[in-house]
C-alpha cells in the first residue's frame, strides 16, 4: 500500500487462509489493498468476532484461526538502499533486529527524519476506550490516595496491590505471548467497567520492542 508515497508496503501473511485468498488473486493477476480491520487508532483486532464487534454487518469476515503473533508485522524501510541508506526499522513487531542483521546482513537503523511514513507509528495509536497508563508499583501506590472510592483499576502484570479497588490481572511473562494475548486482553478489560488500566511496563530488550511501542502508543492516547 502506498499511502499518499512513492514508497510501496508489501504485507507478507503466513496464515495458510491469507496464502490462499493471494493466490486466488494471483491467478487473476489482480492485487490486494489490505488495511488493518480496525477502527483508525483503536485496538487491532486478533479474532474474526472482533471485527464483527467493531463493525458489525459493514464488512464480510473471512474466517481463519486465532492469531499467532498478536501484535501488528514488524515495518523496514528498504527503498533508499540506492542513496546507501540501509534497512530502517519503522515499526518494531515480533520480528527483532537481531533477526532482520542475520538476513540483512546488518541490522536496521532507527528512523530519521526522511523515512517513508508508516502505518501504527502516531505517538497515540491502538488505544483502548478505558483510559490507559504506565506505571510500576510503586507509582501505583502513590496514585491510590487521588482515586474516588468507587474507582475500579484493573492493574496488568506485577503481583497484587492490597487495595479494593484494584484487580490485579495476571499477564504472561514471555515476550511472544505477551504480544499474542495483548489486543484480547485489552478488549476483554475495556468492556468490565474499569475506570482506569495500569500496565506495568514491561522489560527492556529486543524481543520487548513491539509490545512496548503498543502500550506505550495506546497510554499516550490519554497523556500518558
Amino acid at each position: 500500500m502506498a499511502g499518499g508515497q512513492d514508497s510501496i508496503g508489501l504485507r507478507c501473511p503466513s496464515h495458510p487462509v491469507a496464502q490462499a485468498l493471494l493466490s486466488r488473486f494471483k491467478r487473476g493477476r489482480g492485487g490486494i489493498a489490505a488495511p488493518s480491520a480496525n477502527k483508525f487508532g483503536q485496538v487491532s483486532p486478533t479474532t474474526a468476532q472482533h471485527v464483527r464487534d467493531e463493525f458489525g454487518d459493514a464488512v464480510y469476515v473471512l474466517e481463519g484461526d486465532g492469531v499467532e503473533v498478536g501484535i501488528e508485522s514488524t515495518i523496514v524501510d528498504l527503498s533508499r538502499l540506492d542513496q546507501g541508506i540501509g534497512p530502517v526499522l519503522l515499526r518494531p513487531g515480533a520480528i527483532t533486529p537481531a533477526m532482520m542483521a542475520k538476513v540483512l546482513g546488518e541490522a536496521p537503523l532507527p528512523p530519521d527524519a526522511a523515512a517513508p511514513r508508516a502505518s501504527g507509528t502516531l505517538k497515540a495509536h491502538y488505544a483502548p476506550h478505558t483510559p490507559l497508563v504506565l506505571a510500576d508499583a510503586a507509582e501505583l501506590v502513590a496514585q491510590l490516595p487521588s482515586l474516588a472510592a468507587d474507582a475500579r483499576v484493573a492493574w496488568v502484570r506485577a503481583p497484587p496491590v492490597d487495595d479494593a479497588r484494584c484487580t490485579w490481572v495476571q499477564a504472561p511473562a514471555d515476550a511472544a505471548a505477551y504480544a499474542r494475548e495483548l489486543y484480547r486482553l485489552l478488549r476483554k478489560l475495556d468492556k468490565q467497567g474499569y475506570t482506569r488500566l495500569v500496565f506495568e511496563p514491561v522489560p527492556e530488550g529486543h524481543e520487548w520492542a513491539g509490545v512496548r511501542d503498543r502500550l506505550q502508543r495506546a497510554a499516550a492516547a490519554f497523556g500518558g
